[in-house]
């Protein structure tokens, strides 16, 4: 039971480790993020001493209350898990986000902005499938968009592109109010191509990546 405990979070840490190399990628190539970071990363630019990591953390606790007030009397203590797994991210982004920039200078070649987009999408969806097998981390956007999906019965997708729409909608609007651009500061891209690359193909690129995923991890379970 505790080998089992141990190894369905190391798994499910791991899948935020690469989730969140998947969003210092996405930064990286200045094409645009994926639309579930857009809101910390224009928070990030306009208030400069507070990292994207930080936002993160705020911006999924937010989540956690609009969980709270969806289930009403029905709220348990057991919704303050998710502040762990939360924490934990933020200080994995930032930390993709160094690792990142470290490695060269911001991407300039479109060719290449376009390759680290396409990378940020494997990423993603790899990482949530990491932490779909481990059934241990799960993230409170994750939590809340499967909430309202079974609170409302309106299909799972529908619910996560709706999300994602009102995430860039709010990123527009408050890039526009801080910086004059509907795109991010003028030098740095939030939303672009390459959002529209991430919103669009992640959930194509599990179909490919999730069978792989699950030979590799499942079939080890298994043994």
């Amino acid at each position: 039971m505790k080998n089992d405990f141990i190894k369905r979070y190391s798994i499910s840490t791991l899948g935020l480790i690469v989730v969140a190399l998947g969003v210092g990628v996405s930064i990286k190539s200045n094409l645009g993020t994926a639309p579930l970071s857009c809101v910390p990363t224009i928070l990030s630019l306009n208030f400069t001493d507070i990292s994207v990591g930080m936002f993160t953390w705020g911006f999924n606790l937010f989540f956690i209350l609009v969980q709270a007030l969806i289930l009403g009397k029905k709220v348990s203590w057991n919704l303050l898990i998710q502040v762990i797994p939360i924490f934990i991210f933020g200080y994995l982004v930032d930390g993709a986000i160094w690792l990142v920039d470290a490695i060269e200078s911001p991407a300039s070649n479109y060719f290449v902005q376009i390759l680290l987009s396409l990378a940020a999408v494997v990423l993603t969806a790899i990482g949530i499938r990491l932490e779909v097998i481990g059934r241990g981390w799960m993230l409170s956007v994750d939590s809340t968009i499967n909430l309202i999906h079974n609170t409302t019965g309106a299909n799972f997708s529908y619910v996560k592109v709706g999300i994602d729409v009102l995430m860039v909608v709010i990123t527009a609007i408050l890039a526009l109010v801080f910086f004059g651009y509907v795109s991010g500061n003028g030098s740095t891209v939030v939303i672009r191509e390459g959002t529209l690359i991430q919103a669009i193909l992640t959930g194509l690129c599990m179909k490919i990546t999730n069978p792989l995923i699950d030979r590799i991890f499942l079939s080890r379970n298994n043994d």
